[in-house]
């Protein structure tokens, strides 16, 4: 990794894999689990990163992906099949920004034909879905690379986002709460605040989500250049 250019272009040189959107656990042909994330943060985080200068990969579940000039984007649906083009990115990458609201379970069997309505209840078992950070800790560029996770969060706020942090050995994490009106989940509008080990380093009121991702980005490269100084 070279440190971050300075100038019009501070993440020039450095590559970097966003994930966005929320991803679908399929329950047959024509139904699945998901969520109301719209990736609207992610592809901001996307677009900000290569406006920043960076090589930029946004992983996405959202559907349709974004058009965004100059950025590679990887489809997924699953939990598992984000965390295959994680890992397959992280090779490549010096910077994670985890801003997927990923599936916590899965049903544990898919029918292979679509489920009919009857009068009866209907029951499904449900099992977790792979830990993409947590698995993270395998990978043997984890501690080249600078991981960001989010937390969307609706109570308990620091202390849920900080056990997170640790729970996962991030670098930052970064905390949202998707029960305030007007920046929960599809909104176009955010407020977030960012963590590290040692606290809150950064809180971004009410703004439209581009601008958010730009002080996001701000910090990154803060970050990275911190790291290059050491």
């Amino acid at each position: 990794m070279d440190a971050a250019a300075p100038g019009p272009f501070p993440l020039r040189g450095i590559r970097v894999v966003v994930t966005a959107g929320g991803t679908r656990e399929p329950i047959d042909p024509v139904r699945f689990l998901g969520n109301r994330s719209s990736g609207k943060m992610g592809n901001a985080l996307a677009a900000a990163c290569r406006e920043a200068g960076a090589a930029v990969e946004l992983i996405t579940a959202a559907l349709p992906p974004p058009a965004a000039p100059e950025v590679s984007v990887t489809q997924v649906e699953t939990a598992a099949e984000m965390q295959r083009a994680v890992w397959t990115g992280l090779d490549r990458a010096d910077v994670l920004l985890m801003a997927a609201a990923v599936a916590d379970y899965r049903p544990r069997r898919v029918a292979a034909h679509k489920l009919k309505k009857s009068a009866d209840e209907l029951t499904l078992e449900l099992v977790p879905t792979v830990d993409i950070l947590e698995s993270l800790r395998e990978h043997p560029r984890r501690t080249r690379v600078l991981v960001v996770g989010f937390a969307a969060e609706t109570d308990d706020l620091l202390a849920n986002a900080a056990d997170k942090l640790r729970r996962k050995g991030l670098d930052l994490i970064v905390l949202n709460d998707v029960g305030a009106p007007g920046v929960g989940m599809g909104s176009d509008d955010n407020a977030v605040t960012v963590l590290d080990p040692h606290g809150v380093v950064l809180t971004v009121q009410r703004s439209p989500k581009p601008e958010v991702a730009r002080r996001l980005v701000g910090l990154v490269v803060e970050r990275l250049a911190r790291r290059h100084a050491v």
